[in-house]
């Protein structure tokens, strides 16, 4: 009788062990990993024109490896079809846009604030 209590509670060590070790298992394979991707714009050739718009205002294109990745005649985030006032104001935007690029923020948008803080507006 004793033999068996001790194989009974033995067996249960067992199990209790197994079914431990199953949902560590199980919890492992539902972790988040986040993985940085490859940057492909870090060391890209990138430079920005600035571009005639319409009523006499500027806008900009810009090249990455030599071709045209975004062409912005207009004010981003503005109705209308108008560009910048000068084209001072036209690359301070420009250059907001290829920081965002060489950061990988795809797409690079740009805020009716952060226009308000490069003071374009």
């Amino acid at each position: 009788m004793k033999n068996k209590i001790i194989i009974i509670v033995a067996s249960i060590f067992v199990l209790v062990g197994f079914w431990f070790l199953w949902n560590n298992k199980r919890a492992a394979t539902n972790e988040i990993v986040i993985v940085q991707e490859h940057n492909p714009y870090k060391d890209a050739e990138i430079k920005a024109v600035i571009i005639p718009s319409e009523n006499d205002t500027f806008g900009y294109d810009i090249y990455v490896f030599g071709a045209v990745l975004i062409h912005q005649p207009s004010r981003p985030g503005l109705s209308g079809n108008s560009g910048f006032a000068t084209e001072e104001d036209a690359m301070k935007v420009a250059e907001l846009v290829i920081k965002k690029i060489r950061n990988n923020e795809m797409p690079p948008t740009v805020t009716i604030q952060e226009l308000q803080e490069l003071g374009v507006l």
